[in-house]
């Protein structure tokens, strides 16, 4: 009888039980949606170019000063957590003609001076594990590349030198041809020489001697030709330190679509691929700006010749940073594009290329300001993350874009490095064994 008297009493209490752990609509639970904030703190954030060392030297400008027009100090880095920046290293080819070497060297300096005066908050480093280790402890890790392969004044012994001084990439040309490698900004300029394949084989052995000291190969700002040319020779992946999608704004600088993918497949047959950092300057992002600034330049380069004869009649260098105030007060006539049109770049990427396969190359102090609007200095990276979550990106694509895939390629890069130094390879200008007469 006590056990049908419990089993009725089971029974009845199961609806009970039942509609107690059933979730009204009042109480389900509703999954957190990560933020912005959060995922900027949680990333290990990787600019790969600004152009501030011009100011350190021309300026006298320290990162600890307040911005003065520039886009990139100590506060606008922690306001946005900016984890790494490679800083530029670029020499002006037309104003330090016969002394690329030494101007080169002033800058690099100015990098080392700058950790020097703030090793509280700046730490340099030159590996993956260096951003990592800086990032643990909370510190803005500085990198450099150079931008030009002028600076290496047609010599491997200086390539390895910068290397030896914390160099991490080159830029293979800047708007300028060498030699070796042509450029897209003077491609189409007759009166200037230019290679046949686009690498001679000097050209080649650069791109091998980088690959073999652990230097990441920049195609930014080399012509089409010189950028096929170069993914043929390259045993690691490559990069695109500051590039576009020329599908949304024509120019030279920016790459085709075909290009984008050839950067994702770039390196070795069991690489993982590029990466291509997107460039916040307006004239690659938007093509009514490019039309613009195009439209006003025969204005502007009379303006800076004018100002270059004044310098020189006074007996006075006439220094870069004179020219960026000259084209930045042209250039600040007309209107910045929305922030926007620089995420449909990044959502044009990856559509073509894949998620791993881009990153963030802002050109910070290189563009005379010129950037979208709002996205005024590094404090302003939130909106890049805030604007990729809002257009369906997840946390894990938002780290990938921020910094993920550049470490990746950075340990690539190492690893190519390694492989190639265990072998005892001569250079291509060198006689290769197939070279040889037979017996």
């Amino acid at each position: 009888m006590r056990a049908c008297i419990h089993a009725t009493v089971l029974l009845l209490a199961v609806p009970a039980i039942l509609f107690a752990q059933t979730p009204g609509p009042a109480t389900k639970m509703i999954a957190k949606k990560i933020t912005a904030a959060e995922i900027q703190k949680s990333s290990i954030i990787i600019d790969t170019h600004a152009d501030t060392p011009q100011r350190f030297v021309d300026e006298n400008f320290n990162l600890g000063d307040p911005l003065n027009g520039g886009n990139l100090n100590l506060d606008s880095i922690h306001k946005g957590n900016l984890g790494a920046e490679f800083f530029s290293i670029w020499v002006e080819p037309k104003i330090y003609k016969g002394q690329y070497a030494r101007r080169t060297l002033v800058l690099i300096d100015s990098v080392k001076q700058q950790v020097a005066k703030y090793p509280d908050q700046i730490m340099f480093v030159t590996t993956p594990e260096g951003i990592e280790y800086a990032h643990r402890t909370h510190k803005f890790a500085a990198l450099m590349g150079i931008e030009g392969g002028h600076s290496i004044e047609n010599s491997l012994a200086l390539l390895r030198q910068y290397y030896a001084l914390g160099v991490r990439y080159m830029t293979l040309t800047w708007s300028n041809s060498l030699d070796w490698a042509d450029s897209s900004g003077d491609i189409d300029d007759t009166t200037i020489p230019h290679t046949k394949e686009g690498l001679t084989e000097f050209g080649k052995d650069v791109v091998y001697e980088m690959n073999r000291l652990g230097m990441m190969v920049d195609i930014s700002h080399v012509s089409d030709r010189t950028f096929y040319r170069t993914l043929v020779i390259s045993r690691a992946p490559v990069i695109a330190s500051h590039s576009d999608a020329r599908a949304l704004c024509d120019a030279p600088r920016n790459m085709t679509d075909d290009m984008l993918r050839a950067v994702a497949n770039s390196g070795g047959p069991n690489s993982k691929g590029g990466v291509v950092q997107v460039n916040y300057y307006s004239g690659f992002v938007s093509q009514d700006y490019r039309n613009a600034d195009k439209a006003q330049t025969p204005e502007v380069d009379k303006a800076v010749a004018d100002a270059k004869a004044k310098a020189q009649a006074e007996g006075r260098e006439f220094t870069h940073s004179e020219e960026d105030k000259i084209q930045r007060s042209y250039a600040d006539r007309i209107p910045r594009p929305p922030l926007s049109m620089l995420i449909d770049h990044i959502d044009h990427i990856v559509k073509v290329a894949g998620i791993d396969h881009v990153g963030l190359g802002s050109d910070f102090d290189g563009v005379s300001g010129q950037l979208p609007q709002g996205l005024d200095s590094p404090a302003d990276l939130p909106k890049i993350t805030q604007a990729l979550l809002d257009r369906g990106y997840s946390a894990e694509d938002c780290r990938k874009i921020l910094g993920g895939n550049l470490l990746r390629v950075f340990r690539e890069v190492e690893a190519v490095s390694k492989e190639l130094q265990a072998q005892d390879r001569p250079r291509i200008t060198e006689k290769q064994p197939f070279d040889k007469p037979q017996k």
